[in-house]
């Protein structure tokens, strides 16, 4: 399967042009995004201060997970991200599985970033004394729903946000019934993004490197003059709504790190993946986690964490303190930031599809490379409109945490991929490795430290499962009992295989962040792999090089 893919890498036509700072800025304009100037406003407001803290924790699973992702990439350094690592591990199916799962977090993710772009464009324009017709910035669900509390309940049941999007929907041009409502903006950049993607991959780096330049720019011009503001009376109390409070943040942060797994998309538009792969990865990371706990600690500094409950908490923040110039700036260079956000996405998506299709699960369109740009043509444009349609008619909050599902999904898949490379001795080629730590006696050593402290610190916890029904328990608690039986499993195959202790600890850390998600939204996440695998043994089971190989 290495040597397939291989071959393929070598017939595809890419063009080679990335270096390790190449790598490191798309790395970065991925991860500072969305998530720094919009998701930590609302992340700050529900776990105070204490949330630099959920950041750091964050990293530690992303730097285990990216560890993975790194000795992957220098021993299969082919495009595809975890799909790729999959196939080379588990097989067909579960490459299937992951790769449908990766489409769902790379173009979910992009409609949360085209849509807060949006949202950052019409205030900038604001600031400059352009008013933009709501009617063209805005979604047909919410408006509805707006207008409609607006008639049953009265205007004083609104807030100001809900007020503008319920007039909006009221001063809409109308075609017979339809008012005419749609997010214009946010389908506007992602068809410039996407044409941009599509033209080629030197113009696309070109621009990444530009605007990161600016938005760490910005992003340190924030923490540097914002310090002189920091009342460190606003840091206490550190965590006003404990640990629970903390960790309802978890999807918003998670989202604001998953950036860093779109790197090992442009494998093979990378001069020395095997070399520079993982140096990229590692340098993206720590330097975003810095990033982002100093940002936090300014912002929860300058004003009491109950205020940042807002959409553009970093321009926020300085208004408060009357310092408007500073937050212009600040809105104008945002606008930048979440547009090489998006750039990166719209890199990344396209390529996972070429490699699924040039295994032939998706049809063979999807890997065809332009003769003038060297891109994935057919596969560029399809994301396009897969970002661009959505982008236009639904609201943000519906995607974000159904993002952080996939992603932790394809996340668990990589590090327990090095554990299978490391047991059947592929490990042994890789020019890269997650350093050795042995866990024989560790994980379970772990698991048991684990427990004793949930008995003595833990007693509200285990009072809500003694009182919990059943029917409660399989709808929230599940994951959480399928973390517990995980991490028993991992001991005993620890102590069985001599296991590594680094991937053991990424795939438990990332399941015990999924158990803080909502449960509709892993409904919603089987829904989606549900379809997948329909389309899988209806086509892709049929048509892949695997199975034309076999009946040869």
């Amino acid at each position: 399967m290495g040597e397939a893919h291989k071959a393929d890498m070598e017939s595809g036509g890419l063009v080679k042009t990335l270096g390790v700072r190449d790598l490191v800025s798309l790395g970065i304009a991925a991860i500072i995004g969305a998530g720094i100037f919009s998701t930590i406003g609302l992340a700050s407001f529900n776990g105070g201060p204490a949330v630099s803290l959920l950041f750091v924790f964050t990293a530690i699973a992303c730097i285990f997970t990216a560890l993975s992702y790194a000795q992957f990439a220098s021993t299969v350094p082919v495009s595809g991200s975890a799909y790729t690592y999959a196939y080379v591990a588990f097989g067909e199916l579960f490459a299937w599985i992951i790769g449908w799962a990766l489409i769902l977090e790379y173009a979910v993710s992009n409609m949360v970033v085209a849509i807060s772009w949006s949202q950052y464009f019409v205030s900038m324009l604001e600031g400059f004394g352009i008013k933009f017709p709501a009617w063209l910035s805005t979604n047909p669900i919410t408006a509805a729903e707006a207008f409609t509390k607006l008639q049953t309940e009265g205007i004083d049941s609104l807030n100001i946000a809900e007020q503008n999007v319920a007039l909006a929907y009221q001063n809409a041009p109308m075609i017979g019934d339809w008012h005419i409502i749609f997010n214009l903006p946010a389908g506007i950049i992602t068809l410039l993004v996407t044409a941009l993607v599509y033209i080629g991959i030197k113009e696309s780096r070109t621009a990444s490197n530009i605007m990161v330049v600016l938005k760490v720019g910005v992003v340190l011009l924030v923490i540097g003059v914002g310090a002189f503001y920091v009342k460190p009376v606003n840091w206490t109390p550190f965590a006003p709504n404990g640990v629970k409070g903390v960790l309802s943040g978890v999807a918003a942060v998670f989202f604001a790190f998953i950036g860093f797994d779109s790197i090992s998309t442009t494998a093979e538009e990378c001069k020395d993946p095997q070399r520079d792969m993982p140096k990229a990865m590692i340098y993206t990371l720590l330097i975003c986690t810095v990033l982002y706990v100093l940002i936090t600690l300014v912002l929860t500094g300058m004003v009491n964490y109950t205020e940042l409950n807002v959409n553009d908490p970093l321009a926020f923040v300085f208004q408060r303190i009357d310092m408007n110039f500073m937050a212009g700036v600040i809105s104008v260079s945002s606008v930048i930031a979440i547009t090489s956000a998006l750039l990166v996405y719209q890199l990344g998506q396209p390529r996972i599809w070429m490699t699924m299709s040039r295994d032939g699960l998706l049809w063979k369109r999807f890997s065809k490379i332009h003769p003038k740009y060297h891109t994935p043509s057919f596969a560029t444009i399809i994301t396009g409109l897969v970002v661009g349609i959505p982008a236009l008619f639904f609201e943000m909050d519906f995607f974000v945490d159904l993002t952080s599902v996939g992603t932790f999904f394809a996340f668990i898949l990589v590090c327990g991929g090095v554990l299978y490379l490391d047991y059947s001795g592929i490990s042994e080629q890789s020019k890269f490795r997650v350093p050795y730590l042995n866990g024989k006696y560790l994980v379970g050593l772990g698991l048991i430290v684990a427990i004793v402290l949930l008995f003595i610190y833990g007693q509200d916890v285990l009072g809500e499962w003694r009182t919990a029904s059943i029917s409660y328990i399989f709808e929230h608690k599940i994951l959480t009992i399928i973390f517990w039986i995980t991490w028993i499993a991992l001991s005993v195959m620890s102590y069985k295989y001599n296991f590594s202790i680094l991937p053991v600890m990424g795939i438990l850390t990332n399941l015990y962040l999924m158990t803080e998600l909502g449960s509709s939204n892993w409904l919603i996440f089987v829904i989606w792999l549900v379809i997948g695998l329909v389309i899988y043994f209806t086509y892709g089971y049929k048509k892949s090089k695997l199975a034309q190989t076999e009946e040869v």
